[in-house]
């Protein structure tokens, strides 16, 4: 499998949310986006993407539908999500997971279509993957399944309960050859079930080490932008600029690389590079000029003669 392999996204967002008092879950507001849609952002790439619950405003389009009965539970969603999807592989997601990411979905796509160990002990395809957390607990909601095992067991199901309303999620993989993607850190898998977890889940993107790329990657969504930037290399020529020039030099800098690259369709990384060098000249420019005052001040103290 590689990243160009087809596959379809059912994002689960309904169901009461009890713990969050009754509040519309995909709707809050993690890091300035709505759930839903940072969960929508971690699978840009599915051929068609699905969101079962009720009607919301998303940052991209997708299909709608709704489970019957509604309230029906998490087996019933799934089901009316999978009939509009026709990819050979289904990414199911629920709607709260505020730090999954691409990669981690690409992961479980590797996993779900790669092969394992057949009944003769050759090589057999896997009916799909899903995470599994540090605690070692399923994540059935952060999977990947190959659509023909994953209808097959939601038509056993019906079939032997009646309907798939009320039925646990534990019943879906008893019978699926599923392989189990760690998630060392529990980062991916982090699902937002109460106010505590809302709170925890603010708080860690403020973190040190993460929130400038958790607030540069809200800044490209909220401005409908597709723009890769070398955080690091940005935040160098902004200190060059503030050292070399003046202070307020770094963020109209900054400004004026977005713009060009923005006009111009140049390549960001080439005009951060013009202007460092830029910096760094004006920089050895005032350097020089310094050294030369010094030079010429202490010139003239020694010439000077003695009272």
């Amino acid at each position: 499998m590689n990243d160009h392999t087809d596959y379809d996204a059912i994002v689960l967002a309904g169901g009461a949310a009890r713990r969050l008092g009754g509040a519309d879950k995909p709707a809050l507001s993690v890091g300035g986006r709505p759930l839903l849609d940072r969960v929508l952002a971690a699978c840009p790439d599915a051929a068609r993407t699905v969101v079962v619950g009720p009607g919301r405003p998303t940052a991209r389009p997708v299909v709608r539908a709704l489970e019957d009965p509604p309230g029906g539970g998490p087996l019933a969603a799934l089901e009316a999500g999978l009939r509009h999807t026709t990819a050979p592989v289904v990414l199911v997601l629920s709607a709260d997971l505020p730090f999954l990411t691409a990669a981690t979905v690409h992961h479980l796509l590797a996993a779900a279509t790669a092969g394992g160990p057949g009944p003769g002990g050759g090589a057999a395809p896997r009916d799909g993957a899903m995470l599994r957390d540090a605690s070692g607990r399923d994540q059935p909601l952060v999977a990947a399944y190959r659509s023909g095992p994953l209808r097959r067991e939601l038509a056993r199901l019906r079939a032997g309960h009646g309907t798939l309303a009320g039925l646990p999620l534990r019943a879906l993989w008893a019978e699926l050859v599923l392989e189990r993607v760690p998630d060392a850190r529990s980062t991916a898998s982090f699902d937002c079930d109460t106010w505590e977890d809302i709170d925890a889940a603010r708080a860690r993107i403020r973190e040190h080490g993460t929130v400038l790329d958790e607030w540069i990657t809200a800044v490209k969504a909220e401005l409908g932008i597709e723009l890769d930037v070398d955080t690091a290399a940005l935040l160098d020529l902004a200190r060059d600029a503030a050292h070399g020039v003046a202070r307020p030099a770094a963020p109209l800098t900054t400004f004026l690389i977005g713009y060009a690259a923005g006009q111009q369709g140049r390549d960001v990384q080439e005009l951060m590079d013009r202007a460092a060098a830029l910096a760094n000249r004006w920089a050895a420019e005032a350097e020089e000029s310094e050294g030369a005052a010094r030079s010429g001040s202490a010139t003239g103290d020694e010439a000077k003669p003695a009272e």
